[in-house]
């Protein structure tokens, strides 16, 4: 009983502190708190998250602003067609010392770092993303032979441009898997564009201001793993992950009929995940079911695809994710 109290105490603390942080960093990415909260989840679950969204949104701006107020050391690389691997990784480069002895250095690239920015990330060749996938697995990256550890914690966020497609590479499924959640970057409403209009055009802007630091982030990510998950939770995780594979037996015929390819097993564990997320950024000890359907978009819609015949059909997976997750929510309840 004790080992719970303290547990509770300790995520309670937690969800004051997100509280502290999720402010600092809505004073200088106003409004879009759904954006601000999936960014917070995918860096509380040790994840990487994607970012897309037009041009012009603030994507860059937020993620300057998450490397202050979480305490991380952050980099920035823009992707572009002639990016090659070295630029991101590193390379051995020949020194010649005093006494004419040679040697090889290596020189770090912008990928050893806490919190790495991919800007434009469709951009790059996929000879340069493959470049990342090491990285964001396994948080090393092999050069020239040799394992090299990255920053702890390490995290990516990226960010694609939904409707420029000319002179862009499509991420790898590989690569996309990776991602934990997909966070999709809209036009803020009318009355918050007026409040970026007032409160980023003056001669003075509000600051952010660090509220955690590298080593209590990861502690963060480790309570966050402690966190109890019931068992309702979890059938509903593996009964929607699976309710989006065609060839699983549980599949309605509008998935068998629509999706190409669904979800792996890294779904389910980036939904286990994400809902505990979701109940400490909300203040609750515990995910509920809901939390699931809730989290369904960012988890799913990178890591499945439509068929030829859905898209000629005009069919999106923002609908059909709505309308299996509310079959399976549906179903459990009935039962």
């Amino acid at each position: 009983m004790a080992d719970d109290a303290g547990l509770v105490q300790e995520i309670e603390a937690l969800g004051e502190k997100l509280g502290e942080a999720k402010n600092s960093i809505t004073r200088r990415f106003i409004g879009q708190e759904g954006v601000v909260d999936l960014v917070l989840t995918a860096l509380l679950c040790g994840g990487h998250g994607l970012l897309v969204g037009l041009p012009g949104l603030g994507k860059t701006r937020l993620v300057d602003t998450l490397s202050t107020v979480m305490g991380l050391d952050g980099a920035r690389i823009q992707f572009t067609p002639d990016l090659m691997p070295a630029d991101i990784l590193g390379s051995e480069v020949l020194e010649t010392a005093d006494d004419g002895s040679r040697s090889f250095r290596f020189i770090e690239g912008p990928v050893f770092c806490q919190l790495l920015m991919a800007d434009e990330i469709n951009r790059a060749s996929p000879r340069t993303q493959s470049a990342l996938l090491q990285a964001m697995q396994e948080r090393v990256v092999t050069v020239a032979g040799r394992e090299r550890a990255l920053g702890r914690p390490f995290h990516v966020l990226a960010t694609q441009n939904p409707i420029e497609q000319e002179g862009t590479y499509p991420l790898p499924e590989a690569q996309l898997d990776r991602f934990l959640v997909q966070i999709d970057v809209k036009y803020p409403t009318r009355e918050e564009e007026r409040e970026i209009l007032l409160a980023t055009t003056g001669k003075d802007e509000d600051a952010a201001h660090a509220v955690f630091a590298a080593e209590e982030l990861i502690a963060a990510q480790e309570l966050l793993r402690r966190m109890p998950v019931g068992d309702a939770v979890v059938e509903k995780i593996l009964m929607l992950v699976r309710a989006f594979r065609p060839e699983d037996e549980s599949a309605s015929e509008l998935v068998r009929d629509s999706v190409s390819w669904g979800p792996g097993p890294r779904a389910s564990q980036a939904l286990m995940l994400a809902v505990r997320a979701r109940a400490l950024l909300d203040g609750r000890l515990a995910p509920s079911p809901e939390d699931v359907a809730a989290m369904a978009h960012a988890v799913l819609s990178h890591r499945m695809a439509l068929n030829f015949a859905a898209r000629a059909r005009g069919e999106t997976l923002s609908d059909l994710i709505d309308t299996v997750s509310g079959q399976v929510l549906h179903e459990r309840a009935a039962a």
